[in-house]
């Protein structure tokens, strides 16, 4: 199980260390494993997050998520964004921007340095929300339920994370207007612009992806109850087509492109802190492109295991960790936090959520809840 699931992982590993000593040498194999390392220290609560969404969906499209979805993640988000950040700060077209990254690293660094300002506000008013739709819905488990109860009663209010999320942005707009009065550069409009982009993209991703799933459920429960009333028996609860298979079709299509997005907002960090290690974009792709096979095998080894079933509160502190990252986005618009800080947050929180998990399994006798019990019934385990 393990190696067929990390075994893609292993071998781009071995391949990539060896090209990178191949081509730069004992340093450059020691920098890319460090950038694989940061990448997998930053984005190990994203694996849990991709897990809770590709569980829901069948097999077909769990493999274009390994697939189609890890050149997204390498050659998308890892190499050609920075270029075209650049390209569009800049005010450069395709070929000078690529030329910049190679030829003059220094001030190509620069460049991508100074639109932090605009992909945090993206990356961090995107994240923000996914928290924030999380910590306002009514869930069966409570982990911090004095945080969760209260919060799910205010959730109850139509379009309060929408609001929040806004409050927030103004505040990071407002602090980098207020710094720029005393002497820093203006970037509030572009922190604005950024940010509501960032809004509306979860909005009409999540929002698509959430119409068609909701709409494969109603089909999937009328499909039900006529069978029910043709063999005269009650429809078995969990026993449609959708829980046994997954999701397929436009709805695991634009639940596809949620992750993806999701991915690209947990790429930020990593991107614009792998500048501390190298400001070659060879180097930084294939490191953080090593952590990034890493982060999608542990995903779907995951969902295969059925752990967040087994590990109810798993979610909860992933989640949580979103909710820090976001926040340290939004700060890192105007102050420096370290990648370290960062990585340590989201870590600790999974683990503590983790521990939780297994204390609240020994109370109840089991190694996983009933939940998780039926996962493995229904995979055959």
């Amino acid at each position: 199980m393990l190696l067929k699931t990390f075994g893609w992982s292993f071998a781009i590993t071995v391949l990539g260390l060896a090209l990178a000593g191949v081509l730069w040498g004992w340093q450059g194999l020691a920098i890319v494993g460090i950038l694989s390392i940061l990448e997998i220290s930053l984005s190990f609560d994203n694996a849990v997050i991709n897990a809770g969404i590709l569980r829901k969906m069948n097999a077909f499209w769990q493999k274009i998520f390994l697939t189609v979805g890890i050149l997204v993640a390498v050659f998308g988000m890892r190499l050609v964004f920075p270029v075209v950040i650049v390209a569009i700060t800049a005010k450069l077209g395709p070929i000078e921007a690529v030329n910049l990254a190679i030829n003059d690293k220094a001030h190509y660094q620069e460049l991508v340095t100074s639109a932090h300002p605009a992909i945090a506000a993206f990356g961090g008013m995107f994240l923000l929300m996914i928290f924030l739709d999380f910590i306002f819905e009514e869930r069966d488990y409570k982990w911090l339920s004095w945080i969760e109860k209260p919060m799910a009663k205010m959730g109850k209010l139509d379009m309060l994370s929408v609001i929040i999320a806004l409050v927030a942005l103004l505040v990071a707009s407002m602090t980098v207007a207020t710094n720029a009065a005393h002497g820093a550069g203006d970037k509030s409009a572009t922190v604005l612009l950024s940010g509501v982009a960032g809004l509306i993209t979860y909005l009409v991703v999540g929002g698509i992806s959430g119409y068609f799933e909701d709409k494969l459920e109603d089909e999937e429960d009328e499909d039900g109850d006529e069978a029910a009333a043709e063999t005269g028996q009650p429809e078995k609860k969990g026993a449609s087509a959708g829980s046994a298979v997954g999701l397929a079709g436009k709805a695991a299509f634009f639940m596809f492109l949620y992750l993806e997005v999701i991915d690209a907002s947990f790429s930020f960090d990593g991107v614009i802190g792998a500048f501390a290690i190298t400001n070659d974009i060879f180097m930084m792709a294939l490191g953080l492109g090593i952590g990034a096979m890493y982060i999608r095998s542990l995903t779907v080894f995951l969902v295969r295991k059925g752990t967040l079933d087994d590990y109810v509160y798993l979610e909860h502190g992933a989640h949580y960790a979103i909710g820090a990252l976001a926040v340290i986005l939004l700060i890192t618009i105007e102050y420096e936090v370290k990648e370290v800080v960062t990585g340590l947050v989201g870590i600790a929180l999974i683990g503590l959520s983790f521990a939780s998990s297994v204390v609240r399994n020994r109370r109840e006798g089991k190694p996983g809840d009933e939940e998780g019990a039926k996962s493995e019934v229904a995979s055959g385990v």
